[in-house]
């Protein structure tokens, strides 16, 4: 299927001016035509048709609500993690994120729910999250001290490592209806997966999802001095495995009792390169950057290897843990590989 006509002929001249004179006037920082490589921890991507930065959850929930006046697309950026820009860049508004702000609160908006012991916005970096947490004796994040990206994108994609995901913690989360109105989400209601949610498969189906504002976290108090030495021992593996040149993090999921990096070093492409990308020669399951050159049409093309590989090699389908924004020609823009059942779920593609 391909992506919505609205979405390939970009907005709207009449939207987008509309668009442009509501964000000037609300008094936040408009650029059209802005480069999103800039804003990608990938370093790639085409531009985006309006490019709005955001500094508190007031400024998202209006801005959000006047694309959804207006019918106009839109694409909330975090951290730029876990996701592939296209080159040809997003035919709508993009929301960039920036309100950081994180408090310790003694009730929550749940009756006889968790206690929502940390209070975050959901444009606060993940990491930065579970470093205040330990200097401030929460414990419950050290395992994201590794992990990059903002709160919402967490939430979202459920994040997870060391064991540990954001759902173990999670109590909250507050979000703005494209209907209208707010709503308190709970981990039943995010009905969560690995690494995946309804807000993810809401995202990943192109539809209109809610906008994460904020959230609460119940933790439980600790010693700083031992969680900061827990966190020491995650950053410490995280350096000795992973990649330090830019990429989006894990290309794919791990299937069921197994890694998807092993099963694409056993098929023997660690390091083969297609343009200005490469499957890293430190962790398979990372494709890097690291000419600074590379495309998103490069990282399609090794996808789609990685993936026809892997299948005739071991009879593993892997799945995208990506997201893919943008103008692609085909939805999912990767190559379709049979599967038993002929369902599974996708990642998708955001205008």
């Amino acid at each position: 299927m391909s992506p919505p006509a609205a979405v390939r002929a970009g907005l709207d001249a009449g939207v987008l001016a509309a668009l442009e004179e509501a964000a000037v006037r609300y008094g936040v920082v408009v650029a059209r035509d802005e480069p999103l490589a800039r804003h990608t921890t990938f370093r790639i991507g085409g531009p985006a048709d309006l490019f709005i930065t955001i500094f508190d959850p007031a400024g998202l929930e209006h801005a959000a609500r006047l694309a959804w006046s207006h019918g106009a697309p839109m694409l909330v950026l975090g951290g730029g993690s876990n996701l592939l820009v296209s080159d040809a860049g997003v035919r709508a508004l993009v929301l960039a994120n920036q309100a950081r702000s994180m408090e310790q609160q003694t009730s929550g908006p749940i009756p006889d729910g968790p206690l929502p012991q940390v209070v975050v916005v959901s444009g606060a970096p993940l990491a930065g999250l579970a470093r205040w947490c330990i200097r401030n004796g929460w414990s419950g994040l050290e395992w994201a001290v590794s992990v990059p990206g903002t709160v919402g994108g967490a939430i979202i994609g459920n994040a997870g490592a060391h064991g540990g995901e954001i759902s173990d913690n999670l109590a909250w989360v507050l979000v703005a209806l494209p209907e209208g109105g707010r709503a308190i989400l709970t981990v039943d209601d995010l009905s969560y997966t690995y690494r995946s949610s309804t807000l993810k498969r809401q995202l990943a189906a192109n539809t209109m999802a809610p906008v994460v504002l904020k959230a609460g976290f119940a933790m439980a108090k600790g010693d700083s001095d031992a969680m900061q030495a827990r966190a020491e021992t995650f950053l410490t593996r995280r350096r000795a495995t992973q990649p330090v040149e830019p990429s989006v993090g894990s290309i794919f999921r791990n299937p069921p009792g197994d890694y998807a990096g092993r099963l694409v070093e056993q098929a023997g492409l660690k390091g083969y390169r297609e343009g200005g990308a490469c499957i890293s020669i430190r962790h398979a399951n990372f494709i890097v950057n690291d000419t600074g050159k590379a495309t998103a049409a490069n990282v399609l093309a090794l996808i789609n290897l990685m993936r026809a590989r892997v299948y005739a090699t071991a009879g593993v389908e892997l799945i995208p843990e990506i997201l893919f924004v943008g103008d692609w020609d085909a939805h999912p823009p990767y190559a379709p590989i049979g599967h038993p059942d002929g369902q599974h779920e996708q990642a998708g593609i955001r205008p």
